[in-house]
């Protein structure tokens, strides 16, 4: 992200938001979120996301699971994960559109696993009409070059492996918020709809 970009008005076309999953909707976890009872929303995360909703943008979830790849949880297991995630969010008047995963290890060498654009290229399929302008919001150097190898807008949070990927060359130019909350603040701040 360079300091020079700004958030354009797009009157009424509604901006795509793609979001990481760990360390920006939920804590992070080394040991790896195995199911429903470890997946643990940070605060203020989903009141953020139903405020993107309920301002008529479409948000997305982009995310590596390597746990599946693994052996620590199976597919099912990361659907109840994703279904609580959809639950506890409508709860909060918001929703999710899509949840898309790279299920691999990075032995498996795939294209979807971040930093590799191939999970934002399925998004991109999915939503051509908003894709060239989606904003990504992630804590991890992966997703900052994911979003630039996807051609689209990297934003960082402070949270998950916020700060560490902060210290990366890569990283250093890119805007950061102490959290998904604040980033959502500023993007509805900038961002104009009618």
């Amino acid at each position: 992200m360079h300091s020079s970009w700004e958030i354009l008005d797009w009157g009424d076309v509604s901006m795509l938001i793609i979001l990481d999953r760990d360390g920006v909707i939920n804590h992070e976890s080394v040991e790896y979120v195995k199911s429903s009872a470890e997946w643990i929303p940070i605060a203020g995360s989903l009141a953020a996301i139903a405020r993107l909703t309920q301002g008529g943008h479409r948000v997305v979830v982009a995310t590596n699971q390597a746990g599946v790849g693994r052996g620590y949880y199976s597919l099912a297991t990361l659907h109840d994960i994703h279904e609580t995630l959809r639950r506890r969010l409508i709860a909060q008047g918001g929703w999710v559109e899509g949840i898309y995963y790279c299920p691999h290890t990075p032995d498996d060498q795939c294209d979807c696993r971040k930093p590799k654009p191939g999970l934002l290229q399925a998004i991109a399929r999915d939503y051509p009409r908003l894709f060239s302008q989606a904003i990504f919001i992630g804590d991890s150097w992966r997703d900052v070059e994911a979003a630039r190898a996807a051609g689209i807008q990297p934003l960082l949070v402070r949270t998950g492996y916020g700060e560490e990927s902060l210290a990366r060359d890569t990283c250093q130019s890119v805007l950061a918020f102490a959290d998904l909350a604040a980033a959502v603040d500023y993007l509805l701040q900038n961002l104009h709809t009618r």
